[in-house]
């Protein structure tokens, strides 16, 4: 409270503007709209953040190194499919494996992890060991994972998914679905790498100065791999959620997910320009949005006037941390 205070009117606006005028209209709607702040409702749109924390937290690590990931939307479509060519019902009409019984859907979430966290690596190599700047390195990689799946699957759709599966979705513990719990672990997890481990530390001091983090005996290339591999094994863990919640998926899905992924982590208070970001940052920044988005439906904004909204948003928000990084300057 301190803090706030001590800060100007304008210090305010350009720290907290963004998330202060998304809750006014969120108020606004609740307020307008009755069953927008219904339990249902509020439970619909905790079941939709799940998958996007996940994406958000896997894009923090590397947004916090001063990088970023393009290919979490086409890693996430990859990962969907996998899942969905490896759990499909015997009977089902259009099955990918015809002969090939349904795998253990722990066994298959495993496969989809380490397969995308395999493309991350090839990522992190080239970032890390190559010196090319992640925005290249993860925008071909975006191209290649695309072009990947779209053979693999035939860029047919996918569906016919074991209950065992889908029941992931629609199940619940304690009055929430199975994917929230999933997201809330993964939270539980990704802040104790952030906060308790030698690579979270790491992970900040290269986001912080890449050379004098390496002059310090940070191993920065290493550490570089294993956060792009870990981000991209998040990655097809959201697919794997997403997949389970739709009941199926095609080579489409996850298809711009990186750039709201982005928006939300420097929504919350990850810095792009690296060194600075929360668990919690990751949290309120998809928090935010997905009520925004679930605002903009009930108040009947046409749906294609929402992408306007949305990608102003994501200039705004990040303007205003380029700003903030300058001042620190």
């Amino acid at each position: 409270m301190n803090k706030l205070k001590k800060m100007s009117f304008k210090d305010i606006m350009i720290n907290y503007g963004v998330i202060i005028i998304m809750v006014i209209l969120i108020v606004y709607t609740g307020l307008t709209s009755k069953n927008f702040l219904t339990p249902n409702n509020l439970t619909n749109i905790l079941a939709s953040m799940s998958s996007r924390l996940v994406i958000a937290l896997g894009i923090a690590g590397c947004i916090i190194t001063g990088g970023c990931d393009l290919s979490a939307g086409r890693m996430i479509g990859f990962g969907a499919c996998i899942a969905g060519t490896l759990l499909q019902k015997m009977d089902y009409s259009n099955k990918f494996y015809p002969g090939m019984e349904p795998m253990n859907i722990f066994l298959a979430l495993l496969i989809v992890m380490l397969i995308c966290a395999a493309f991350g690596c090839v990522t992190g190599f080239f970032i890390a060991y190559l010196s090319v700047p992640p925005f290249i390195s993860t925008m071909a990689m975006m191209e290649i994972v695309y072009g990947i799946n779209s053979i693999y699957t035939n860029a047919s759709p996918l569906g016919g998914y074991v209950s065992e599966y889908t029941n992931l979705a629609t199940n619940k513990l304690l009055g929430m679905s199975y994917l929230i719990w999933i997201a809330i672990l993964i939270a539980v997890l990704t802040w104790f790498i952030f906060n308790m481990t030698r690579h979270g530390k790491y992970m900040y001091a290269i986001g912080g100065n890449a050379q004098a983090a390496e002059v310090a005996g940070v191993p920065v290339k290493k550490t570089l791999v294993i956060i792009y591999a870990k981000a991209a094994a998040m990655y097809g863990l959201a697919g794997f959620m997403m997949g389970a919640k739709a009941g199926g998926a095609s080579v489409g899905l996850g298809l711009g997910y990186e750039m709201e992924a982005i928006a939300a982590c420097t929504i919350g208070g990850v810095s792009v320009s690296g060194g600075r970001g929360k668990v919690s940052s990751a949290i309120i920044g998809v928090a935010v949005f997905e009520f925004l988005k679930t605002a903009l439906q009930f108040l009947g904004v046409n749906a294609f006037a929402q992408y306007i909204a949305l990608g102003v948003i994501i200039f705004i928000a990040i303007s205003l941390d380029i700003r903030k990084y300058v001042a620190r300057k």
